[in-house]
């Protein structure tokens, strides 16, 4: 073994001595081979044997000249391989033969086939064509003979060209790139790369007019703005970025799938060198297409405010024809309260017998407007005595023993009326309610802000970067606007600030309305119709206008780690109106802000963790399941027994479970055939039926996209229970008016338009971004919008309708006494 090393180590002296010698006296590598373009070169190189080809051509005057160097070796040697530099006039660009490229985990992929496009000449600004010339240096440290082959073409389509579509082939070790120059009249193109097959994976990249070209896997991310790519790709360029007017558009093939979605195959699995060859070849198309004009940017704008300015003029002519229908009635004479009280067709359409042996302190129904109540005149304190603003939700009176008892006797009667739950004092509550408006101002500030700071950071890494995986626009309809990338998407959600603003403009409008009614004394605004609380609307309000905030914040950047940016005030708006749908009957009994605002700050870190846990933890899922169906049965049980549900016993330790069980007896055993709330009862067991099937949903399929999955609890319960609370009106022949029925009918046809767009699906960060990419699709509105924005204005406007739905649902009740008002 010895030995063998010792002759192996002589051969190699002397190898080089004699390279050294031919050199002295002058050996190939001194006298280039001359070189003609399109001819096969074939020959041999060693440790003491280069080769120098020269390549001489004549460039044209303001013409482009482009060269492509092929090479090939049989050689898989990675000890010795083949190394060419190419040497042009202001630029060298060298690479060896096996070309290797890593990927995940130190896996090599050996290429024995190459072929780079040098970078062009600058073409001259003369009359006279110039003469250039490149040497092609073939070299190799092997002390043995390594055979290659070389070939130099000129490019005959370097220069893509606008609206005309190009097709080429490309492979890892055979990038291509080509120049585009922007014609006179056009300040911005997109450029639509389309092929057959998902993959190989390939990254379109968009470079300046600089030397090097970074053509390669491994440096493709360093200069200019890139994609990856499965079967579609779009990247929009403006003229302003490139001050040369012109700049080269690269494909690169990637040596591995994984970064588009694709799987490792089993075959390649380990540490080990592989040759591919050609086996990893993509046919591609380039079109490069103008983008839209600056004047489609004001057209678009214009739409979008014109839109919803649309919704503020319906609003003044709806207000102006109230106005003067109330000025007519009011000069022929007000309806009396006896007449009024008549309009129900019955003062109790809902009537039933207690059910016998029942314990929970049912009184005659003629004692619930019997005795002096605080809303009615006689027991209402002065006009002039209102509290500040440092008064407790629950008055002093409120909290005694006594007052206690008279809640467990009225709110668990087998039938109650309005008047039952409106005993409070009106001011007290309309404080109550007034704190969902000034704390949910308090939350989107503190949320926003934030938020805000955190989409800038984002855009400002894809602009640095370039790196465009990084947000999922729709890539076809994405038309940049300063440092945004897809302003469309953001200019979309205008209608939610402005419906917002609008709504909260109508329910300021009805708040004084019933000010001045209340300082009038007006018995109608005092003992007759709902009592009006407008601190939930306002809420409301302020929550459609942040929802369009943060809707925008979100899609300036969309990706997986900001989604819930988009739907947090989606949940806000849900559960606020199911408490005023809830607030219309019970009044006296509803959630607090603190609590609601509490309940929903826990949604939104289950929200959050299931962004983080969400995607393949079990455990996460078996633990949402059960808070969710738990938290189903602690809700349906306040609802059910009007917040009066108690299994506290002082006077036993034992007293909660002998008191669990009474309960369970009498009404799930004794009166097992009718419950004693029968509205109640159906309403809850289908809720609880609804919510179980998602908790049984989530865990067995458990969905990538929780936030959305969340927000669809939240929307099918408010339906459900929209639903029941109108069944319920009209089965106590209460009537719909025209304003709310007109509501009722565009809430229902604008949502089924609005979702249809929803479920057009452009884009998905659930997959890669080059799948994501696949989902794609041009403009359909002005050439400026697409099926999501579009989605932004219906979504808009089919939550202001739904708004303005609770907002009058309960106006044929105005001129009815609350104890002839039926709770349900």
């Amino acid at each position: 073994m010895a030995g063998g090393a010792a002759l192996a180590r002589g051969a190699l002296l002397c190898a080089l001595l004699c390279a050294a010698a031919a050199a002295a006296e002058g050996g190939s590598g001194d006298n280039p081979t001359p070189g003609a373009f399109g001819h096969v070169y074939r020959g041999a190189v060693n440790i003491s044997s280069e080769r120098v080809y020269a390549f001489a051509y004549r460039s044209e005057p303001g013409q482009v000249d482009a060269l492509r160097v092929y090479v090939n070796s049989s050689s898989e040697n990675l000890r010795y391989p083949i190394l060419f530099v190419v040497r042009q006039q202001k630029g060298v660009l060298s690479w060896q033969v096996p070309l290797i490229f890593r990927g995940l985990y130190q896996r090599t992929y050996n290429y024995q086939e190459v072929s780079r496009t040098l970078c062009p000449f600058e073409p001259t600004s003369g009359t006279r064509p110039s003469d250039q010339i490149i040497f092609v240096d073939v070299t190799s440290m092997a002390p043995f003979n390594i055979a290659y082959e070389l070939l130099v073409t000129r490019l005959e389509n370097f220069q893509l060209e606008t609206d005309k579509a190009f097709n080429f082939t490309a492979s890892p070790s055979q990038p291509q790139y080509f120049l585009y120059k922007f014609p006179q009249d056009v300040d911005s193109v997109i450029i639509n790369v389309v092929s057959d097959a998902a993959y190989p994976c390939s990254v379109v990249s968009v470079q300046d007019i600089v030397c090097p070209v970074y053509d390669l896997d491994h440096n493709v991310e360093f200069n200019g703005v890139y994609q990856s790519m499965t079967k579609q790709a779009a990247i929009t360029v403006q003229r302003k970025d490139f001050p040369g007017e012109q700049f080269f558009v690269v494909f690169v093939i990637k040596p591995e799938d994984f970064a588009c979605g694709g799987s490792v195959l089993s075959s390649i699995h380990g540490n080990v060198n592989r040759t591919w060859n050609l086996q990893r070849t993509k046919n591609l198309q380039v079109t490069i297409v103008p983008s839209i004009k600056k004047s489609v940017y004001v057209q678009a704008m214009f739409f979008s405010f014109l839109s919803f300015l649309s919704f503020y003029l319906g609003s003044v002519v709806v207000a102006f024809v109230h106005y003067i229908r109330v000025q007519r009635k009011a000069s022929a004479g007000r309806l009396s309260p006896e007449h009024g009280s008549e309009m129900m067709t019955s003062s109790h359409p809902i009537s039933a017998s207690t059910p016998e042996g029942s314990s929970y302190g049912a009184i005659d129904k003629s004692s619930s407007s019997g005795g002096c109540q605080l809303s009615s005149p006689e027991c209402r304190p002065p006009a002039g005595s209102d509290t500040d603003s440092s008064v407790e939700e629950e008055s002093d009176f409120d909290t005694m023993p006594e007052i206690e008892s008279d809640k467990n006797i009225i709110r668990t009667k087998v039938f109650l009326y309005l008047s039952d739950l409106s005993r409070k004092d009106r001011r007290i509550v309309s404080k109550k309610y007034k704190i969902y408006f000034w704390n949910i101002i308090t939350i989107a500030v503190f949320y926003a802000l934030p938020v805000i700071q955190l989409v800038i950071t984002y855009q400002t890494v894809v602009n640095v970067t370039g790196n465009q995986d990084i947000c999922y626009y729709n890539f076809l309809c994405a038309h940049p606007l300063g440092v945004l990338s897809a302003f469309n998407n953001i200019l979309s959600n205008v209608g939610h600030m402005m419906l917002g603003f609008l709504f909260l403009l109508i329910v300021l409008r009805r708040d004084i309305l019933h000010r001045q009614a209340m300082e009038m004394k007006d018995i109608y605004t005092l003992d007759y119709g709902i009592p009006k609380h407008f601190g939930l609307f306002y809420a409301m309000g302020i929550a459609l206008m942040m929802e369009g905030v943060l809707s925008a914040c979100y899609h300036v950047c969309p990706n997986y780690s900001n989604f819930q940016f988009d739907t947090s005030f989606m949940y806000m708006i849900a559960g606020l109106c199911m408490l005023k749908l809830y607030q219309t009957r019970h009044p006296d009994i509803n959630a607090s802000a603190y609590s609601a605002y509490a309940s929903f700050a826990v949604v939104i870190s289950l929200a959050v963790l299931g962004v983080v846990f969400g995607k393949n933890d079990m455990w996460f899922w078996v633990i949402f399941s059960l808070i969710h169906i738990l938290a189903s049965l602690a809700l349906s049980t306040q609802i059910y027994y009007m917040g009066r549900f108690k299994i506290d016993d002082p006077d036993s330790d034992m007293g909660i479970f002998r008191r669990a069980v009474m309960v369970l007896y009498m009404d799930c055993i004794q009166q097992c055939s009718r419950p004693m709330y029968m509205d109640r009862m159906v309403l809850l067991i289908v809720g609880n039926l609804v919510n179980w099937s998602f908790a049984i949903f989530g865990l067995v399929y458990r969905p990538r996209d929780f936030a959305s999955y969340i927000l669809g609890i939240f929307i099918c319960n408010l339906l459900l229970y929209l639903a029941f609370y109108i069944i319920m009106k009209l089965r106590s022949s209460e009537k719909l008016l025209p304003i709310p029925m007109f509501c009722i009918v565009a809430t229902a046809v604008v949502w089924a338009a609005a979702l249809y767009f929803f479920f057009q699906t452009l884009s998905s960060w659930e997959e890669t971004p080059a799948e994501s990419r696949e989902k794609n699709r041009p403009c359909i509105l002005l050439g400026f919008f697409d099926d999501h924005d579009v989605w932004h204005f219906l979504s808009a406007a089919a939550l202001f309708f739904s708004f303005l739905v609770l907002l009058t649902l309960d106006d044929d009740l105005d001129t009815v006494r609350r104890d002839k008002i039926p709770v349900f």
